[in-house]
């Protein structure tokens, strides 16, 4: 049986009145009303006096400065995914108002967000990741042919949860996809395809919780076998020896403080079939469905679900 946690009466009266800010207008809207609903809740049961905001959803106010001025906040858990809550937008609001709020700051999370950017940083600061090119036009889509090769996998440079993303086999493929992704996006990129085993790192407090190996019978992680499908397999006993999960987790808090995180994320990283290891993306405000890695990864080290935020929230600045 699951033992309660509840914070202090002092700890809560600490912590003020605490804003669980959820929903906003990207296309991940949904996933964070599913995230915020989670959070809230578990806050609820561990004694803090929070509620729900939902940004963009209340009352049909679509000003969101607004609506974070309608009545007192002490502290913002932030749980918006996707543009304008997870790239630095909302945050660069929140500093103005004066309320601390969790996860990275304004420029890590727009690092963050911006695979372009966060993959640029990377391969400045010497740490491995998938070779690419900006696709700006369709003059650009032969040089992704010479360049990487096929299969490659396309990508809008500011979604999350793998919208618009797209593996081509065949220039018709890359045709429909580079199409598909401009439709989220004016910055799309091409990335080289590596064959082998997909891990996903949750840091917490600057340190690594438990591996989670990923396999899943789709192409790749896209959408539905993130939130949605049944058959995706979170795997702890992930395979790799003790010197290869050591080094995965040193790779993942290295890519986590290169872009400047603070508090808590996730660090996504391929494997290939050399056992080299590449980074995806560092993922500034992941989800907390029922679905989602950083509650399991917490859950494997001991950390249950009212536990974890209480900790993102302890980290609130």
């Amino acid at each position: 049986m699951a033992i309660e946690f509840r914070v202090s009466a002092d700890e809560a009266a600490g912590f003020g009145r605490v804003a669980v800010i959820m929903g906003g207008d990207s296309a991940e809207r949904a996933v964070s009303l599913k995230s915020g609903a989670a959070v809230l809740a578990a806050l609820q049961r561990a004694g803090v006096d929070a509620f729900g905001i939902d940004l963009y959803g209340e009352s049909g106010d679509l000003c969101p400065v607004s609506q974070l001025q309608a009545q007192p906040i002490d502290r913002a858990f932030l749980i918006l995914h996707g543009r304008g809550g997870e790239d630095g937008v909302i945050q660069g609001v929140l500093e103005m108002l004066r309320i601390p709020y969790t996860g990275s700051g304004v420029e890590a999370s727009a690092l963050g967000m911006d695979k372009l950017r966060s993959k640029q940083l990377f391969v400045g600061a010497g740490l491995p990741t998938a070779p690419f090119t900006v696709l700006t036009g369709e003059d650009r889509l032969d040089d992704a042919e010479r360049r990487l090769g096929y299969p490659m996998m396309i990508k809008p440079a500011h979604e999350g949860s793998s919208i618009g993303m797209s593996k081509v086999a065949d220039r018709d493929q890359l045709n429909r996809a580079f199409a598909e992704a401009t439709r989220f996006d004016r910055s799309v990129i091409a990335e080289q395809w590596i064959t082998g085993a997909e891990f996903t790192v949750a840091v917490l407090d600057g340190e690594p919780l438990p591996l989670i190996r990923l396999e899943t019978p789709h192409e790749f992680y896209d959408y539905d076998a993130k939130y949605q499908a049944n058959d995706t397999r979170y795997l702890f006993e992930h395979g790799l020896d003790a010197a290869a999960e050591a080094d995965l987790k040193r790779l993942a808090v290295e890519a986590f403080e290169v872009v400047g995180c603070r508090g808590w994320g996730r660090v996504d990283v391929m494997q290939d079939g050399a056992g080299r290891f590449y980074l995806l993306e560092v993922n500034t405000a992941p989800g907390m469905t029922d679905h989602s890695l950083v509650p399991m990864a917490a859950q494997r080290s001991g950390i249950g679900f009212e536990e974890l935020v209480v900790r993102i929230l302890r980290s609130a600045a």
